[in-house]
């Protein structure tokens, strides 16, 4: 469930922040991603889908 939310959330904020994200050294970088990513994931993204699939995880 994790990698279904995880995967496209990478890949969505390299397509939106890619280009600005690459002008940083990598430690930054990495920084900068976790720092968004850790909230959204725990917050609404992984709460969402284990709405959505709370059928599916119960069954």
């Amino acid at each position: 469930m994790i990698w279904m939310a995880i995967y496209p959330t990478i890949n969505l904020i390299f397509y939106i922040f890619g280009d600005v994200l690459n002008t940083f050294v990598l430690p930054l970088r990495t920084l900068i991603l976790t720092l968004i990513l850790v909230p959204l994931m725990v917050y609404v993204l992984l709460p969402l889908a284990g709405r959505i699939l709370k059928g599916w995880l119960h069954s």
